[in-house]
Order: structure tokens, then C-alpha cells, then sequence
């Protein structure tokens, strides 16, 4: 399996080829990242549909600005801080105003207990996803984009910094406040 974030000289053909218009090129590297578009998108709206448009609108501005991509870093992380950056302003623009459609909303249905099996399990998993759900939604879209782009995602901090475009020792820094919060929200289920 091939390791998102690097770039090798097949990456680097194809950026050069997409650059003159080669569609097909630029194709082959939409499918080799929008899945992890998708997940930095999710990890700030919290929406599916919302996240799979921002991917969208992400992959045609990549594609528009190719032209200044300078290879100062790595493409999935020029991709990923687009992505990030469109996120996070559409976030501030929508408001934290949660609104299930599509799957979504079929998802939140399905998890509903069960009136057959052992529906015990299903509940406590759905509750435990729920209160995760609830806790991430308490963060700021700066602390939450950090911390699921390491834990989910897998970043590095130097991925993360330049992704969201701050310093590394902020991308520490939110990393820790947001463990901490997250923790301090989540102490109850240790005990449990």
C-alpha cells in the first residue's frame, strides 16, 4: 500500500503532467488522496455531505492553483491545508449548528437500539460514540482539526504544521489543551 504524504517521482510526473493539463494525471491523484481530503474536511464539519463537497471544491482549487505549487512541501500536504483552510472557513461561516441529512441521518437511525439481539452492545458502543462525538464537538475547529488529523489521520506534528499552517510548537500546544479537554470531558468512562 502506497504511504500518502510521500512524493516520488511517479507523484511528481503526474504533477507536472496535471500542471499541462493532463486530467487523466490529476485523476489518478484525486483518487489517491480524497479519502484522506474527505477525513480532514470531516475532522472540522463533522458532516459527511459537507465534507465530501469541501473535498470536492478542495480538488478543483488544487487543480486551479497547481500552477503555484512550489513542491516547498509535500503535495498531500498542500492538499491537506487546502482542505483544512476551506474547512475551517466554512465552519465559521455555518456555525456549530449540527443538521443530519442523507447518510448522516440514516447512520443516527440505524444506531438506534435493536428491538431484536443483544442490543446491549450495540447501545453501549453508540453511547460511547456519542459522548466522543459531543466531546469533539466542544473543541474549537483549531483544536479539533489537530487532534483528529494526529490520532485518526496519523500526521506528524510537522505534517499538522504545515497542513493548518501554524508553528509546530502551536500544533503541540493544541494537541496537549485538546487531550487535556478531552480527557477532563471523558473522565467518567475510565471509571466505568
Amino acid at each position: 500500500m502506497r504511504t500518502p504524504g510521500r512524493q516520488d517521482g511517479d507523484e511528481a510526473e503526474l504533477i507536472d503532467r496535471a500542471r499541462n493539463g493532463d486530467s487523466e494525471a490529476f485523476g489518478v491523484l484525486v483518487e489517491r488522496y480524497q479519502r484522506r481530503v474527505v477525513g480532514v474536511a470531516l475532522a472540522v464539519v463533522k458532516n459527511q455531505d459537507d465534507a465530501i463537497e469541501l473535498a470536492q471544491e478542495t480538488f478543483v482549487r488544487a487543480f486551479e492553483n497547481l500552477k503555484n505549487f512550489e513542491s516547498r512541501s509535500s503535495f498531500s500536504t498542500w492538499l491537506y491545508r487546502i482542505a483544512a483552510n476551506l474547512s475551517i472557513d466554512f465552519w465559521r461561516r455555518e456555525g456549530r449548528h449540527v443538521i443530519l441529512r442523507g447518510e448522516d441521518a440514516q447512520n443516527e437511525i440505524d444506531r438506534l437500539p435493536s428491538l431484536q439481539g443483544d442490543s446491549f452492545k450495540a447501545v453501549s458502543r453508540s453511547e460511547l460514540s456519542e459522548r466522543l462525538k459531543k466531546a469533539l464537538e466542544q473543541l474549537t475547529p483549531e483544536h479539533r482539526a489537530v487532534i483528529l488529523l494526529r490520532e485518526v489521520e496519523g500526521l506528524s506534528y510537522d505534517e499538522i504544521s504545515e497542513t493548518l499552517q501554524c508553528p509546530r510548537g502551536t500544533v503541540m500546544s493544541r494537541l496537549h489543551y485538546a487531550r487535556n479537554h478531552l480527557r477532563a470531558i471523558l473522565q467518567d468512562l475510565s471509571l466505568n
